[in-house]
């Protein structure tokens, strides 16, 4: 148990940061994989848990009741004080995800008058019922023939036979869309029943008879023209009947793409969405299940479970690459040689998992340059990720083993430079990615079927550059991309975080690419930004800073709850900026010290990652244990050290 130390909250001395940054390590090192890399519980909310039992129910396989238990047990504890399900600790309460996490306890044999059920079912139907819900939870109710399909926006898997010209097409969105999509259409076309073999109806959570619900409104971010044109051609297609023939070759067609990029056990997209969905199309179209194509896909959705001794729950995926390199950077940044043998472990673990031989689907938009990227799961070979191939490149060349990640590293930024946007940015996945009337159709009422360039993985590419190349320096790609961090910088000195909870996280990043970048650190926008994060510390010497954050109306920052990985951004950041002796530095430590847990690490239930804004957000378990020590040991060198300036890209 991670039980926060009581020592009072005087100045941590260097001896007490010199303990904290021992403690952390040790407990980090031994959480280590015997074959060298690191990976922790990566957790959602309770929709992606829900749907994994109601997915065991579609399909009537045998009740796991051990197991089903362990999911209720999860899902009560996380239930929130307004009755419903939040997405993410302390947040409000969340139509669709209390909807599910409701129709899950019911199937596994929740009692409806239980206390907890009424609480969920009173704060369900005091927000209009489960009609309010989103597009995917609809199409799931819909699954289950509890609303028409009518109430589901129009998605025909004719889609699948659209030129690449077309204004919509697979290539015009992103990685996570179209392996949620794809199988989805197919599901759509045939509009298969769940099997519900305990007949678990959820009627009473709707105001309404759920057979009169129809299309859901405009969702807050979608503009209005846009959407009504959309909604104008929904109503078009629901008109039209395809022929038969033109219908199975578009089922084919989707049946094919799937198959190509069933990514074996790890599962197409390697996400969970994705994953389950593609096991029901394998389901609608015949498949039993010994069928080697559905067995693989149905394995992998197991594989993403977190089962403990009293509870379980579904993790979305899995993030072993992000896991290692980060962890990586913070035992390098430790130094001493079992520190930094364990740390050339994991790299070493890494170099085997770089993608040198797929050309994925960012290919539509960068035909001619070569792979070289790593994805965030064991495997996920047609969707490299920006990010994590750009953290993983700074370890190795921190590592000083040139002759052992030489290649890598050289094969990575061929592939990083080929990825960049027009714009002179970076998304995560596909180059620019910007087809931004796209969120507008009534489909993606989510707001998030795009991969646009963004702040914080721009600033892990500058920073990976001018790290590893001094000749980038005077780049022009360099200099483009720094040109759209200056100008993406927020009025009040920050920078928006979108993989990151928030601000904080998009702030930190930045600065350590101007600082990589050889921006003055007296710099205007330096200075705005080190104002701004002084300026939100919190009294008691953390930072924080939550999903709400991501509000449509923000108009500033909100005071939210220290936590660990937040404060340790917040340090890495100043720090980068040249500002080890500010006061605000000294006060940051002093929490982080004084927080620190007997088992060497840190205790933080809240959310500080984010899947997608205002929809999904992200718990990653690995953070609170690898961000403060890498921060502690920062600190801890540069006050040790001749000279103030950070001499890494993070």
């Amino acid at each position: 148990m991670n039980r926060v130390s009581l020592e009072p909250k005087s100045s941590a001395s260097a001896s007490t940061v010199d303990h904290s940054i021992e403690a952390a390590s040790c407990a980090l090192i031994a959480l280590q994989q015997p074959d060298g890399h690191w990976v922790f519980e990566l957790e959602a909310d309770a929709t992606i848990p829900a749907e994994y039992v109601l997915l065991r129910h579609y399909l009537a396989e045998p009740i796991d009741a051990a197991l089903e238990a362990k999911i209720a047990v999860y899902l009560r504890r996380i239930q929130g004080d307004h009755g419903g399900w939040p997405l993410f600790h302390d947040g409000a309460f969340d139509m669709s995800a209390s909807v599910k996490a409701y129709f899950a306890l019911k199937t596994i044999g929740d009692a409806i008058d239980a206390p907890h059920m009424v609480r969920a079912r009173e704060a369900i139907r005091a927000r209009g019922g489960a009609s309010r819900s989103n597009v995917f939870t609809r199409m799931m109710l819909a699954l289950f023939d509890f609303i028409p399909w009518r109430a589901v926006p129009v998605m025909p898997v004719e889609i699948m036979l659209l030129p690449k010209w077309f204004p919509f097409h697979l290539d015009k969105v992103s990685y996570w869309s179209r392996t949620v999509l794809v199988p989805l259409l197919v599901l759509q076309a045939l509009k298969p029943r769940a099997r519900n073999p305990k007949g678990i109806a959820i009627e009473e959570l709707f105001l309404e008879p759920p057979h009169t619900i129809g299309l859901a409104p405009k969702a807050p971010q979608q503009k209005a023209l846009w959407f009504w044109f959309f909604r104008g051609v929904d109503l078009g297609l629901r008109s039209i009947t395809f022929p038969r023939r033109l219908r199975q070759r578009a089922i084919e067609r989707a049946l094919a793409w799937v198959t190509e990029r069933l990514n074996g056990e790890d599962g197409l997209g390697a996400i969970f969405p994705a994953m389950a969905n593609s096991v029901m199309m394998f389901d609608a179209l015949g498949y039993a299940e010994s069928h080697p194509q559905r067995a693989i896909a149905r394995k992998s959705v197991e594989k993403l479970l977190a089962v403990h001794e009293h509870e379980g729950y579904c993790q979305p995926c899995v993030s072993p690459i992000w896991d290692t390199a980060l962890t990586c950077h913070a035992l390098l940044e430790v130094g001493g040689d079992r520190a930094s043998a364990q740390a050339c472990k994991g790299l070493e673990w890494l170099v085997p998992k770089q993608i040198l031989d797929v050309k994925g689907d960012w290919i539509a938009r960068r035909p001619n340059i070569r792979p070289g990227g790593w994805a965030f799961q064991y495997a996920n070979p047609d969707y490299p990720d920006v990010d994590d191939t750009a953290v993983v490149v700074m370890a190795m060349d921190r590592a000083g083993a040139p002759d052992k990640f030489r290649a890598s590293i050289a094969a990575a930024r061929e592939w990083i430079l080929g990825m960049q946007s027009d714009n002179g940015a970076w998304g995560a996945f596909d180059a620019d990615n910007e087809y931004y009337y796209l969120n507008n159709i009534p489909f993606a009422d989510h707001g998030a079927l795009l991969d646009p360039p963004t702040e914080d993985v721009t600033a892990r590419c500058v920073s990976m550059l001018a790290q590893i190349d001094e000749a980038a320096l005077k780049s022009a790609a360099l200099a483009r991309a720094v040109d759209y961090l200056r100008r993406t910088q927020m009025e009040e000195g920050s920078w928006y975080g979108r993989w990151g909870m928030n601000y904080i996280y998009g702030t930190w990043s930045v600065l350590c690419a101007l600082n990589a970048a050889g921006v003055d650190p007296a710099s205007p926008e330096l200075r705005r930004a080190v104002a701004w994060l002084v300026r939100i510390q919190n009294p008691d010497g953390g930072w924080g800073e939550d999903g709400a954050s991501y509000k449509l109306d923000y108009r500033g920052y909100e005071r939210a709850s220290s936590t660990a990985s937040q404060t340790a951004w917040a340090l890495l950041g100043l720090m980068a900026a040249g500002e080890v002796d500010h006061p605000a530095v000294k006060r940051g430590i002093d929490y982080l010290a004084h927080t620190q847990g007997d088992d060497g690490f840190w205790n933080e239930p809240r959310y500080t990652a984010t899947g997608f804004p205002r929809v999904f957000y992200l718990r990653y378990h690995g953070y609170p244990k690898f961000f403060p020590l890498w921060a502690l040991a920062r600190y801890r060198n540069l006050k040790n050290a001749n000279s103030r300036s950070v001499r890494y890209g993070m």
